[in-house]
Order: structure tokens, then C-alpha cells, then sequence
């Protein structure tokens, strides 16, 4: 069993929500993100829209930064009738070896999340759920533009659409987020405590909860604005 030091908490030199979050997202949001996309995410988008053209209609659910695939894995399981698309820049991550075969809905990708999510806005996808599990929180006040809400890939994120599910174990990260989403127009209930009874989707998850923190969600029906 783990115990509470096995685990870091999140630490930083923020007292609450960034004072630049509303100008940073705004900014993001009435402005084009001109970053090209990487050559290896074209190639990969290319394969994967071509894997889910082969069996069309299905409902797309992204799980985006998944590392070795965990969570990626249970969400394919728990929704068989759709295509689940995992994500991470990683190729090492996403090679990892497990006993169970990979399920037959899911399509892992090693690209870059932002280029990729650009390539899906282009291509018209509309996602009918996205997770968001634990990313990086870069909790350094410095660091704001690094976290998701703060990226200039907040509004290719949001344009994407459906249910998206943010977790994190820093409550200030779920915060943000949700003020975000909400200047950005769409409505969430905010942070709320998360307890997965047991069934975590990441090991993170499993991390954090076994070692006594306490983990928050985020969630958004994103509707087209």
C-alpha cells in the first residue's frame, strides 16, 4: 500500500487563479494559432482518419497526453460501439507491453496533442467525448501559457466538442480550467472533488488516491458556439 509520502503534492508560488488567466485566454481565443503542424502528426491524423473512414459513423472519443495507455484501454473497453483515439508524444509510453490484447475500437497515435487536435478542427471532427486525465500542471505562476487552458490550443481543444472530462490532483489546475471554459462561453458546474470508488483510469489516479490526496474533475458538455 502506498502511503502519502510515496506520492508529491503539487506545489507552487500561485495564491489562487492566475491574475492573466481571463486576458491569456481571451487573447487565445480571438486569435489564429499559426504553429504548422509536425510533419510525424500529419502522417500519423492521416492514418488514424483513415482507420476510422474504414468503419464510419462510429462516435470518436479522444483521450489526449494517455502515456502508456491505461486509461485509454479501459475507455475502448467501456465503449465498444466507438472509436477511441489515444494520444501521446511518446512513442516509448505508447509501445509499453500489456497481457490483454488491445482492444479493437482503439487507435493509439505518438503525436503532438496540439498539432493533432488542430488537423481533427480542420477536418471538421466532433468528438463525442474527450478526457483530459492528469496532465502536466506546470504549477509555476511563470508557467501559465504551458498549462491547457492557457496554450494557444485552448481553442482547438474547445472546438472539438463533446463531453470533455479534465482530472487533476491540483485543485488550483480544475479551477482555472473552468473559469476558462466559461469565458470561452461554455457552461461547467466547476470544480468538484472526484472519487473513483476504486476504479481508476490511470495509475496516476491510483497514485494519488492511495496515497491520501485528493482528486477534482472538471466537466463540460462543449456545445458549438
Amino acid at each position: 500500500m502506498l502511503n502519502k509520502a510515496d506520492s508529491r503534492e503539487i506545489y507552487t508560488n500561485q495564491t489562487g487563479v492566475h491574475d492573466n488567466l481571463e486576458k491569456v485566454v481571451l487573447k487565445h481565443l480571438n486569435s489564429e494559432f499559426r504553429k504548422p503542424p509536425a510533419e510525424h502528426t500529419v502522417t500519423a491524423f492521416k492514418k488514424v482518419a483513415d482507420a476510422i473512414a474504414a468503419v464510419p459513423d462510429k462516435p470518436l472519443i479522444m483521450d489526449s497526453c494517455c502515456g502508456t495507455g491505461v486509461s485509454s484501454r479501459q475507455i475502448a473497453l467501456a465503449h465498444p460501439d466507438a472509436w477511441v483515439i489515444g494520444l501521446d508524444r511518446s512513442a516509448k509510453r505508447l509501445d509499453k507491453e500489456y497481457e490483454e490484447p488491445l482492444p479493437e475500437n482503439l487507435i493509439f497515435a505518438q503525436v503532438d496533442c496540439v498539432d493533432f487536435w488542430k488537423l481533427a478542427r480542420q477536418a471538421g471532427w466532433q468528438l463525442q467525448k474527450h478526457y483530459l486525465l492528469y496532465p502536466n500542471p506546470y504549477p509555476k505562476s511563470v508557467q501559465l501559457k504551458y498549462r491547457w487552458h492557457g496554450h494557444p490550443a485552448f481553442a482547438d481543444l474547445l472546438a472539438l466538442g463533446g463531453l470533455l472530462e479534465v482530472r487533476s490532483n491540483w485543485q488550483l489546475y480544475i479551477e482555472e480550467f473552468s473559469v476558462a471554459l466559461k469565458l470561452a462561453g461554455h457552461a461547467t458546474e466547476g470544480c468538484e472533488v472526484f472519487d473513483p470508488a476504486g476504479q481508476y483510469l490511470t495509475l496516476f489516479e491510483r497514485k494519488y488516491c492511495q496515497s491520501g490526496q485528493t482528486v477534482y474533475r472538471c466537466l463540460s458538455h462543449l456545445a458549438s458556439l
